[in-house]
């Protein structure tokens, strides 16, 4: 991104900056990415699954049961990893969105420290140019999430990456204190719970360390084995807590949001995969006369396991992609400036090039949201403190307009997703008669939570999305949930959806 004249001012007066330090120019350039990291959370909306997140924490802060009262799909460490914010923002008295994003902000900060520390006590990096590198870092990890920022996966992404290091030294039979050990393997453990899929990008890391290093008792460094304690207190405590995630929610989840695939033009042929792509050829071409280096192939091996973790998810939505992306760029970064003086001047300014237009690809595709409509301005005034209930499968409408209204959620649900899915693996499975009833059953009982939602706390606005699957004609058709609507009143349809108010 800079170049080699440019580069060079960025070291330690001392040209040591590998082993004692940055210069002040690379601190100072590095606060300003986060800057403006903090600037944007202002600009940018909140995003969907967050808001719903926050409003599970609150309820469960609340004394409401996960997978009872609430309905989540996710694993309780999707709740639990935004509980601690909510909670300390219900002490404070302030939004707990303001919270999370400084949550993350100072996660981001931690991790790139952590990775810093880590890869200093390595002799065969002392002789890197950290001062874009890390910089380059900062910005990868704050600024590139744009509207995924706080999602599960840029978390994940953050707890990972001091284990990154740490693999990067085992590989190369170099010792690693015990300090290290914990964040690494507290870290994976972390990562590894919020999905299994992000079990492909650990073992690749886990069996190049092994490789490399000769010893297969690199397979059970005390990092790893505190990563697969962790993973298993996670799995055996959901188990015996929350019992319904097992019985209700998972079943469910497996015969409707897991039983079908997005096409495979929307997996693959996306900008992640373009952003991906870039880096790997890249790293490739600009390192491809240099002896092997661990920290760059542990690097590139993580990003192609969050690839895959990415493609097996089939769904080709931004935020899963957000790892594989990260940690591409995060690769492509050293390759092209951990090393400086190895390319010419008209190098470096390609260089430069390449990444500055890769990552605005990349922020591009991760502000890409679903468009809804002016519907908050639609509502806005309609209600103070406006208790809001959606009948759609898009739980963009609602979140974080709720949020924003500095309303109340209704339904137990982010948005009625069963019925969505089910529709979904209708269309795009072969269905026999018994899968048949079994989604019949499931409707049926999403049918019964949201009448059981309604009548417990009515709603003073009713929004119907009569654009995605109709839902009005729905409403209309059910004898109860229309008597349920009959006290409501339309205002305006915004979008091709209904704004229904409560008559006073």
């Amino acid at each position: 991104m800079i170049s080699e004249f440019d580069t060079a001012s960025l070291r330690s007066p001392s040209g040591t900056a590998g082993r004692d330090g940055l210069a002040p120019m690379p601190l100072l350039l590095t606060g300003l990415v986060f800057l403006v990291a903090i600037l944007l959370r202002q600009a940018v909306p909140l995003n969907t699954d967050v808001s719903w997140l926050l409003v599970v924490c609150e309820r469960m802060l609340d004394g409401r049961h996960l997978y009872r009262d609430i309905i989540e799909i996710n694993p309780p460490m999707a709740a639990f990893a935004y509980l601690p914010g909510v909670a300390l923002a219900r002490i404070l008295g302030v939004d707990p969105r303001h919270v999370i994003d400084a949550q993350l902000l100072l996660l981001a900060a931690a991790s790139l420290f952590a990775v810093s520390r880590i890869l200093r006590l390595s002799p065969s990096l002392s002789g890197l140019n950290w001062g874009p590198l890390v910089i380059w870092a900062a910005a990868v990890v704050t600024v590139l999430p744009m509207h995924v920022f706080a999602q599960r996966e840029h978390m994940a992404m953050l707890t990972f990456l001091p284990a990154l290091a740490v693999y990067a030294l085992r590989s190369n039979r170099e010792p690693v204190p015990l300090w290290a050990i914990l964040i690494a393997g507290v870290g994976a453990g972390i990562t590894l719970a919020f999905k299994p899929f992000f079990t492909v990008p650990a073992a690749f890391c886990i069996l190049f360390a092994a490789i490399r290093s000769r010893s297969w008792l690199a397979l059970f460094a005390p990092e790893n084995i505190i990563t697969a304690v962790l993973v298993t207190i996670v799995s055996v405590s959901t188990y015996i807590f929350y019992p319904e995630y097992f019985t209700v929610t998972y079943p469910l989840v497996r015969d409707t949001y897991l039983s079908w695939s997005m096409p495979a033009s929307a997996i693959f042929l996306n900008d992640a995969t373009l952003v991906f792509a870039i880096a790997m050829v890249s790293v490739l071409l600009a390192r491809q006369n240099r002896t092997s280096d661990p920290l760059l192939l542990v690097t590139v091996l993580a990003a192609a396991g969050f690839a895959i973790s990415f493609f097996l998810q089939r769904r080709g939505w931004a935020y899963h992609s957000y790892p594989m992306v990260a940690v591409a760029l995060l690769a492509m970064g050293y390759a092209l400036t951990a090393a400086p003086g190895s390319r010419s001047r008209r190098g470096e300014a390609l260089s430069a090039f390449v990444l500055a237009v890769t990552f605005i690809v990349g922020m591009q595709w991760f502000y890409a949201g679903v468009y809804v409509g002016p519907v908050r301005q639609a509502v806005e005034g309609l209600k103070p403190h406006p208790r809001i209930l959606v009948l759609s499968g898009e739980a963009a409408i609602g979140h974080p307009l709720v949020r924003d209204l500095n309303g109340v959620w209704v339904s137990r649900q982010e948005n009625l997703w069963i019925r969505e899915f089910v529709r979904l693996t209708r269309e795009r499975t072969s269905v026999d008669a018994a899968t048949d009833a079994k989604l019949n059953d499931y409707l049926a009982l999403e049918r019964k939570w949201l009448i059981e939602d309604f009548k417990k706390l009515p709603p003073d606005l009713v929004l119907v999305d009569n654009l995605r699957n109709d839902w009005g004609a729905w409403a209309r058709a059910d004898a109860e949930v229309s008597q349920l609507l009959k006290p409501y009143t339309l205002v305006r349809s915004v979008e091709g959806i209904d704004i229904l108010r409560r008559n006073e």
